[in-house]
């Protein structure tokens, strides 16, 4: 299965097509002329939907049929275990199958009506072989022993997408939120949940009701009058009139009300500092043993897993499942001073054994 839609102007995914191929044939579902609620049931039901970097796939399929597939093997996600990072579906077309898919009418018009042949061909070929590609990644992936890390994984990405957009989590999207500490990370959580109720509420994106630079900036300066507000960086006329303005500071004014973050959310003032030698070591041992392993290294576990494992806690990616087996246990070997990381004399390095 496979989508198309349009999002540049409205918070919502507006679906323009449905693509759906199984065994027995192909079809294109008309979003425009057919109401899709009642694939609600087939969604939830046992049937395993085969997509590609469905993650936005995913709230097309909340927002018009009120539900997202129960099984799910994502085959973007899956090629990251035979060593591809992040690819295309036409270069996963070109690994598996020995063509490229046309790419003419990626960037097309979906909404317009009636589709052109060339629209409908392009649609369709997104997923007519993707079962069959489906079955030869199953098949290496059991070869190498790594179907349950990537069956795991789809699991992983379903929930994480089907919860991506909550309200109070919305100030982890934003880069420079991570670095702030005390009141100034309460209000940016504050700020951050109220722009997004509002991006939703009138469906427009997100950077449309306040850039990132205004919600950081805000956070900083906790602005309590509309005065205040004017000399924020980042805030326009746009942001000092009615309901925004009103919204704007009543979040900064309730951040005092939010619950703490969970412990692993707060980094203590200059540990990070502390960690980041062992951060940049065990990042380089991670990397390293993706290449050698064959794996996407963004899987294995990003710069943020990695910290969040040296900082310990248990809430780091790589502190369960596969990635534990994988690096978790290695690296807690590393940091307990168990083991040490050498170069192997062929400018490799190494995970042994320490003695003492």
């Amino acid at each position: 299965m496979d989508t198309e839609f349009h999002r540049e102007r409205t918070y919502f995914p507006k679906v323009a097509l449905i693509q759906i191929a199984w065994s027995g044939g192909l079809a294109l579902i008309d979003p425009l002329e057919i109401d899709l609620t009642p694939m609600a049931a087939l969604l939830e039901s046992e049937t395993l939907w085969v997509m590609h970097a469905a993650g936005q796939d995913i709230e097309v399929f909340q927002r018009a049929c009120g539900t997202a597939p129960h099984r799910l093997f994502d085959t973007q996600l899956a090629a990251g275990f035979i060593g591809m990072s992040s690819p295309s579906l036409s270069a996963l077309h070109q690994q598996e199958l020995g063509f490229r898919l046309a790419k003419g009418d990626r960037l097309t018009d979906w909404l317009a009506r009636p589709l052109t042949e060339s629209q409908l061909s392009y649609a369709a070929s997104d997923v007519a072989h993707l079962l069959e590609i489906h079955d030869r990644l199953m098949l290496n992936l059991r070869d190498r022993g790594r179907l349950e890390w990537a069956i795991a994984e789809c699991e992983e990405m379903l929930e994480r997408e089907i919860t991506r957009r909550e309200p109070e989590d919305a100030w982890r999207k934003i880069k420079e939120a991570r670095n702030l500490g005390g009141k100034a990370k309460m209000v940016v959580r504050s700020v951050a949940s109220w722009r997004e109720r509002r991006a939703a509420d009138i469906d427009i994106p997100v950077r449309h009701v306040l850039p990132d630079l205004a919600v950081v900036a805000i956070a900083q300066k906790a602005p309590t009058t509309t005065e205040d507000l004017r000399k924020v960086r980042g805030v326009d006329g746009r942001h000092l009139k009615g309901d925004v303005a009103r919204g704007i500071l009543e979040a900064v004014a309730s951040a005092s009300e939010l619950q703490p973050l969970p412990a692993g959310d707060e980094r203590p003032p200059g540990r990070e500092r502390e960690a980041r030698a062992a951060v940049t070591l065990v990042s380089a041992w991670v990397s390293q043993l993706a290449r050698d392993l064959e794996i996407d290294p963004v899987l294995v576990g990003t710069r943020s897993d990695i910290e969040a494992l040296v900082r310990g806690g248990g809430d780091s990616r790589m502190s369960h499942g596969w990635r534990h087996d994988l690096v978790g246990e290695p690296v807690d070997e590393l940091l307990s001073g168990r083991a040490a990381l050498a170069f192997d004399g062929q400018g490799e390095l190494e995970l042994v054994p320490r003695t003492t």
